[in-house]
């Protein structure tokens, strides 16, 4: 499963993001991606579960997409010494041929083979699925979940109840969900299945991100 045409953008912040032609969609913000994903991900995510559960931290990624996330969640890793294992569930996979065009750093993460544990750093292992998160089976329970799916209009089954009830499953209790999408119907669906949702500052041209802890 893999994605037609992508075409490589220079974001605000001098980082990369790609844009995919098959969902029309930009897979971070075009004002900045490591900023974005610094505030959504890392502050409101990471660097909150830490503080309140114990290592491992079990972190799942829906929607690997660049590894972008998977990166900053590798630094902020080590540069914590928490013990992190992250799993990365990605259905449209960036082509070989577009690696060459990430950050060394980064590329690495893309390269790494799907299906098996690689240990990047004593803190942190990451695991890359390619499977759909409905197809997705674990038994493990995850303290976090980077949400970062395409955005409603272009893939809204992603945003369902049905769905949102799925990953609450997967949760610890007091478990977490962070996501840039911050629209009504996001809201609802993840109050209808049990979340507590709090909106919270985003970064460059994002009003509001979200941030749903499971009660």
């Amino acid at each position: 499963m893999e994605n037609r045409e992508l075409g490589i953008r220079t974001t605000g912040d001098g980082s990369i993001t790609f844009y995919s032609d098959q969902f029309d969609q930009h897979y971070h913000s075009i004002f900045g991606a490591r900023t974005e994903s610094e505030r959504v991900f890392i502050e409101l995510g990471y660097n909150y579960i830490m503080e309140r559960f114990n290592d491992p931290i079990q972190l799942l990624e829906v929607g690997f997409g660049t590894g972008l996330n998977a990166w900053l969640t590798g630094l902020a890793a080590e540069k914590s010494q928490r013990q992190t294992e992250y799993i990365g569930l990605e259905a449209y996979p960036i082509p070989k041929a577009h690696f060459d065009q990430f950050p060394t750093e980064i590329q690495v993460y893309q390269e790494l083979a799907w299906g098996e544990q690689h240990t990047i750093h004593p803190y942190y292992s990451v695991i890359k699925q390619n499977v759909k998160v409905q197809d997705f089976l674990s038994d493990r329970k995850f303290h976090l979940v980077y949400y970062d799916a395409f955005s409603p209009e272009a893939q809204p089954e992603m945003w369902s109840e049905e769905l949102f009830q799925r990953i609450a499953d997967m949760l610890e209790a007091e478990g977490v969900l962070s996501t840039y999408c911050s629209k009504g119907m996001v809201q609802r669906n993840l109050k209808a299945v049990g979340f507590e949702v709090e909106k919270h500052p985003g970064p460059p041209h994002k009003r509001e991100v979200l941030r749903a802890i499971k009660k």
